[in-house]
């Protein structure tokens, strides 16, 4: 492979992914030019235009959806299926051959992450659905494609997949998912993608964008809040200015737990308050209608919450039947009842010690996406300052399409000024911030830093994780032996780097399948390698199970093994079975397969 000329900064969006790119090799005391790629995509039936961002939308079309050569691209002429604006635009029409929120699947235990599920709760039988996963890799398949079209014609050597590639990926996701995002990425060619926080991505822009007047931005003691809400997630983190050598220095100390709420939610908020109008008529929406509704949502609530967004929106919703025309059902979304629904939904005004509300858990429930049962923002946030134990942040950065509304951003300063008990200079806003193209371009600006070319955050892993063990006791009726979470990768620890867990031992059948459950925890800091915590069930959570056949000739035989973890250069963690009785080491395997059987 060629040495890389570029270094490419993926945002893998829920809603829209964006590209970015600088050369290697930043002169000295020179600000690095980070370039947007426009990628190439359909945005009418044979109608090709670049865009700064690609819809992170897939469109699986019949014979009949799609004028005949329409999904052409200069690339692939036979191409069956899209991505892109068109596949958003025409999916509001066909929301049963859409496939969206691709990202947020991944996160999805139980879901089948790796199963054909996609476009989900669709019936038609003549769909081929596509996993998570796959989903997932046809956009990034789309970006590479588009990119060595434009990009790479004369020059093979500046094929996408020669270049130094950084993908993002929420703080919250864990090992589970992260993993899940780079298979997404080797499925698409893009072998080795190193993967970033979310929110640290969206710090280096803002570094990046300051040309070198970050210090001046922020001072000693500053603890920044990167607020970053998207289409389908909500992801706080913590970044404390500390002082090092005589300079500032940057670490991020606190990361928040997965929260799936986000624009999705708020689009899927105005569709039952349209809903609500069109019953008043008499006209009820069958639950085609409302995932077109859905979508149709989300283009008028981006063109209301503009900074010049308009007063009144006409949205538009399909008949059913022959007369389609005469069908059609019409109504609007007004502006000042758009922001107060969703202000007041989202980001309710709530005490300092408020907390998310809970929902029981029914016996029975929909297969699907997993949202947060408390859509209020605000209590998450509160909940998160909480258990983080740092003081109040005193600066916010926030990202994310959701935060262009200046009233949304108000609203949490105000929260967030209530919350903080006077603090001297109040919480501040730390401006600018490009809300929707930072992620990619922050990308792009740490593998700068990587390289040592620009200022580095200190991170690492943004949650502990554990292995459960069985306590070694007798069998007591009627009580399950107790399971005890044994650290095997602490918060914080840092890419390239590994551990063993030294003085413990297990004996494992080889030749014959053996699970772990994985546990994890995103509040548990000072845990070390080797910690064994009794009474875990308040602030660690199972994620899934490790699950390998150790292949070996002795099989049967109990094999004395240490576990041994290391976290990748590329960000994703793996874990071993090392024997200690010569060199033979196996892999335990995070079972994304995810279990179907039930128990009763």
């Amino acid at each position: 492979m060629p040495d890389p000329t570029y270094i490419i900064g993926i945002d893998l969006g829920t809603t829209n992914s964006v590209v970015s790119y600088v050369p290697i090799g930043v002169e000295e005391g020179k600000h690095p030019d980070i370039r947007l790629f426009k990628v190439p995509q359909l945005v009418a039936p044979g109608t090709l235009d670049n865009l700064e961002t690609l819809p992170s939308f897939l469109l699986l079309p019949g014979p009949h959806d799609v004028p005949a050569e329409g999904l052409k691209l200069p690339w692939h002429p036979s191409a069956t299926q899209a991505v892109g604006a068109f596949a958003r635009d025409r999916g509001a029409e066909l929301p049963h051959r859409l496939i969206s929120s691709s990202k947020s699947w991944l996160c999805q235990a139980g879901a089948g992450r790796k199963n054909p599920i996609l476009p989900w709760g669709s019936k038609d039988e003549d769909i081929a659905k596509l996993s998570p996963v796959e989903a997932s890799a046809a956009i990034l398949s789309h970006i590479k494609a588009s990119w060595n079209f434009v990009m790479a014609q004369e020059d093979p050597s500046l094929r996408l997949e020669n270049q130094e590639i950084f993908l993002t990926v929420p703080a919250s996701f864990d090992a589970v998912a992260r993993e899940l995002t780079a298979q997404a990425a080797r499925l698409a060619g893009l072998e080795g993608a190193t993967l970033l926080e979310e929110p640290q991505a969206a710090f280096y822009a803002w570094i990046w964008a300051s040309a070198g007047k970050w210090r001046e931005r922020v001072k000693l003691g500053d603890l920044v809040l990167v607020c970053d809400l998207g289409g389908g997630t909500t992801d706080f983190s913590l970044i404390q200015v500390n002082e090092e050598d005589g300079g500032l220095v940057l670490e991020r100390v606190a990361v928040g737990d997965h929260l799936l709420v986000g624009g999705d939610n708020m689009d899927l908020t105005l569709a039952h308050m349209v809903a609500g109008k069109v019953a008043k008529s008499g006209k009820k929406l069958d639950t085609w209608q409302m995932r077109g509704l859905w979508q149709s949502c989300r283009k008028a609530k981006e063109g209301l919450l503009s900074g010049q967004g308009p007063e009144s929106v006409p949205v538009t919703i399909l008949g059913r039947g022959s007369g389609l025309i005469a069908g059609t059902i019409r109504s609007e979304l007004v502006n000042q009842e758009v922001r107060d629904i969703l202000t007041d939904g989202f980001f309710p005004i709530v005490p300092k010690d408020a907390a998310p509300a809970t929902q029981g858990k029914a016996g029975m429930r929909e297969m699907g996406l997993v949202y947060a049962s408390d859509p209020a923002i605000s209590k998450h946030l509160a909940g998160f300052l909480a258990r983080s134990g740092e003081k109040m942040p005193t600066a916010v950065l926030f990202n994310g399409g959701v935060m262009k509304s200046t009233h949304f951003r108000t609203r949490v300063l105000d929260l967030l000024n209530s919350w903080s008990g006077g603090q001297p200079d109040g919480v501040r806003e730390l401006a600018g911030a490009d809300f929707d193209l930072a992620v990619a371009r922050g990308a792009a600006y740490y593998g700068l830093a990587r390289r040592g070319s620009a200022v580095r955050i200190k991170g690492g892993l943004g949650k502990s994780y554990y292995i459960g063990v069985e306590a070694a006791m007798p069998a007591v009726p009627g009580m399950p032996i107790p399971m005890k979470a044994l650290c095997v990768a602490p918060f914080g620890m840092e890419e390239g780097t590994e551990a063993d867990l030294k003085g413990e031992e297990f004996g494992i059948i080889v030749g014959e399948s053996v699970q772990f459950e994985f546990l994890g925890s995103s509040v548990r800091h000072e845990d070390e390698v080797g910690t064994v915590v009794d009474d875990w069930e308040q602030d660690i959570e199972p994620i899934t199970l490790v699950e390998t056949i150790l292949e070996d000739d002795d099989k049967g035989a109990v094999l004395p093994v240490r576990i041994h973890v290391s976290v990748t250069e590329v960000g994703t963690l793996e874990l071993w079975c090392v024997s200690t009785l010569d060199d033979r080491r196996w892999k335990l395997e995070f079972d994304v397969r995810e279990k179907e059987e039930f128990s009763v």
